[in-house]
């Protein structure tokens, strides 16, 4: 069992990212940090062996904590989760051992793929035979396949709903995210319903005078 450290300051995306890490056979999380210091002391105090780490904690950023732990001898891999798109930042990250970034905002998806890959390059054992099998490795690491959309659901479409239910701080239901899209309510709500299964939005009934209740979906934010 591969043991993770989920590193994020965003007490709401922590929850998400623990969840996503739980649900991937092979790994589970063996602390919750909402900081640098608070990762430093779980690193003290429990086995990691990867850390999915936010680059913008409140006490510093998140290389420095990786620059402090590779000084100690830690070896624990890390893959960065951010919204940071500055290739610097990138380019020190892989030098400190950081062996995938995931951009914000990201579905389960996503972040299954990317573990998947870390532990099949992980599970890797033994002498290669030559250049192409270190190349195959490392290819396994470094190529992540698109996540696929469930039957029926087209990534463009997917992108406009998602557009409309991020500019809806308080929410919307599919029938008005229909009338705004131009499409039936039934189909924006199979968009919705993806986007909630995904861990990207969520949803709750609102109760009005009459008949029964409305969903009512909303982003859910990742933070930074």
């Amino acid at each position: 069992m591969i043991q993770v450290l989920v590193v994020e300051d965003d007490p709401v995306a922590a929850d998400a990212h623990q969840l996503y890490v739980n649900r991937v056979q092979g790994f589970s999380v063996a602390a919750v940090a909402h900081s640098r210091a608070e990762a430093a002391r779980a690193l003290d105090r429990v086995p990691v062996d990867l850390l999915l780490l936010d680059l913008y904690l409140p006490d510093g950023h998140g290389l420095q904590l990786l620059r402090s732990l590779r000084a100690a001898g830690h070896g624990a891999d890390v893959i960065a989760v951010t919204s940071a798109r500055d290739l610097a930042v990138v380019r020190e990250g892989v030098s400190l051992g950081v062996v995938q970034y995931v951009l914000k905002p990201f579905t389960f998806a996503t972040l299954r793929d990317r573990l998947v890959r870390y532990a099949e390059f992980r599970a890797a054992a033994g002498e290669a035979s030559g250049q192409d099998e270190v190349d195959r490795a490392l290819a396994t690491l470094r190529t992540p396949q698109p996540a696929r959309l469930p039957k029926g659901l087209s990534s463009p479409t997917l992108e406009a709903v998602t557009r409309v239910l991020r500019a809806a701080p308080d929410g919307v239901t599919a029938a008005a995210a229909g009338v705004e899209l131009g499409i039936s309510r039934i189909t924006a709500r199979r968009y919705l319903e993806h986007l909630v299964s995904a861990g990207r939005a969520v949803r709750s009934p609102q109760y009005g005078q009459i008949g029964r209740p409305e969903l009512h979906y909303r982003w859910l934010a990742e933070g930074r």
